[in-house]
């Protein structure tokens, strides 16, 4: 007998069924027991009757993985309309102890480093794992929407001779008694291989050395990257952005039905045309509402993001911002300045629900500007020469963008803290589990 799903029950029923997964929950009554057995995909009612097979069961700790064949039987009252009538029930592994929390609440009742602390069993938890879940559905999406773009998928060195910004914020690994970096992000790399593609992306790890212990930083997180060339400049940009997002937002909906039931979310939708300020009309919004006097400031503070957020909401009914034009002295030396007002760049940040979740833009493409940019930074070209060959053989016009995965789960959540949508976060105290 093959094995069937938790969430496939429903197309068994009158039939017999083998299931495999994990003891979630057992109640002994006097005629009758109910276990619930997870698995990787969903819970489900299973009654058992056979004395044996109670006495079993109830010798078990919580985990305990097991299988069971049994018939599918329809009870309105049970979980996703359907239970499991139990004929008989092995054993495979029965865990020495029970686990640190009880995985059988419908909420955790943790603190969050006790729940990052037992990460290996909390992530078990139905709505723990939803979010993941979740995650899963919008790299699928981002890739699917690439991809019917004719974009490449590129995976690139996290090993890196120089900084990708030009920062100090960068962790350093001693690479055979050679000093080397961990990439902040693919940057170099993926503009290298849009004169090899013309378009490219890419979904994977980034580091950020900054000392952060709020709730939105962690040192490691998830970069979703697109690049593509021979556009007109940074909007080209924040039109695909858009288009991916939907896709993305779409993917999530379709593919994570089961974990948006579970979490009791519904996704943001993602207009036809994203509203859109340029940051000294940001500036604007801000001073009147707060009365601060921004002139000067070259960035926005996380509250500017959230009033901004709100902002939006309010007057467009949206989700999401784009905030254009930030001043090229917050923007690394490859942002392309805006031709009719250089100090400020062809760049953009898309803010949703008041968090900066997108960073993009216009880059330079000509090889002299490198040199002009790179010698203003005050960064000698010499250790950029690999990046700067693809530059010297000539680039089209182009640009891209990266999204945060894990802000974007963060907010589309309503997680208070961004660990607890990163699976095994890394920030200023944690490297374990």
């Amino acid at each position: 007998m093959q094995r069937t799903w938790t969430t496939d029950l429903a197309a068994h029923t009158g039939g017999t069924v083998l299931l495999k997964g994990w003891l979630h929950h057992f109640r002994r009554l006097s005629r009758v027991s109910f276990l619930l057995l997870r698995d990787g995909r969903g819970v489900v009612q299973v009654v058992v009757d056979s004395a044996e097979s109670v006495a079993t069961l109830a010798a078990l700790h919580h985990e305990a993985v097991i299988e069971i064949e049994g018939d599918v039987v329809a009870v309105a009252q049970a979980p996703n309309g359907v239970e499991v009538r139990a004929r008989i029930v092995r054993v495979l592994v029965a865990p020495p102890e029970e686990p640190p929390v009880d995985l059988s609440r419908r909420e955790l009742q943790v603190q969050l480093p006790t729940l990052l602390d037992h990460a290996p069993v909390t992530l078990r938890h139905p709505r723990q794992r939803a979010a993941f879940r979740l995650a899963d559905a919008a790299m699928a999406g981002f890739r699917a929407s690439l991809r019917s773009r004719d974009f490449v998928e590129i995976q690139t060195p996290k090993i890196v001779a120089a900084a990708t910004e030009g920062g100090a914020n960068v962790f350093m690994v001693d690479y055979f008694g050679r000093p080397t970096y961990l990439a902040q992000s693919p940057q170099f790399y993926k503009q290298t291989m849009v004169g090899v593609f013309e378009r490219v992306f890419e979904v994977g790890p980034v580091f950020r050395a900054e000392p952060h212990d709020t709730q939105r930083h962690v040192n490691e997180y998830v970069s979703l990257d697109a690049e593509f060339g021979f556009i007109d400049d940074h909007r080209t940009v924040m039109v695909l952005l858009r288009d991916v997002l939907a896709d993305m937002l779409g993917t999530m909906a379709a593919d994570g039905r089961g974990a948006l039931a579970e979490l009791a979310i519904d996704l943001p939708v993602v207009p036809a045309s994203i509203p859109c300020v340029h940051f000294t009309e940001a500036q604007k919004l801000i001073t009147a509402e707060t009365g601060e006097d921004l002139s000067g400031e070259p960035d926005l503070a996380p509250a500017h993001e959230s009033l901004l957020g709100a902002w939006a909401m309010r007057e467009t009914g949206s989700d999401f911002l784009f905030v254009t034009g930030y001043p090229m002295v917050k923007r690394p030396f490859y942002t392309h300045p805006d031709p009719e007002r250089p100090t400020f760049s062809n760049s953009f940040d898309l803010l949703f629900r008041g968090v900066e979740l997108v960073t993009g833009g216009q880059r330079l493409h000509r090889y002299d500007d490198y040199l002009a940019a790179l010698g203003h930074a005050g960064h000698d070209a010499a250790p950029f020469e690999g990046y700067l060959q693809a530059f010297r053989h000539g680039m089209p016009p182009h640009g891209g963008f990266a999204i945060g995965l894990e802000r974007l789960l963060a907010r589309v959540t309503g997680a208070s803290n961004i660990r607890e949508v990163t699976l095994f976060p890394r920030d200023l105290g944690r490297v374990t589990p």
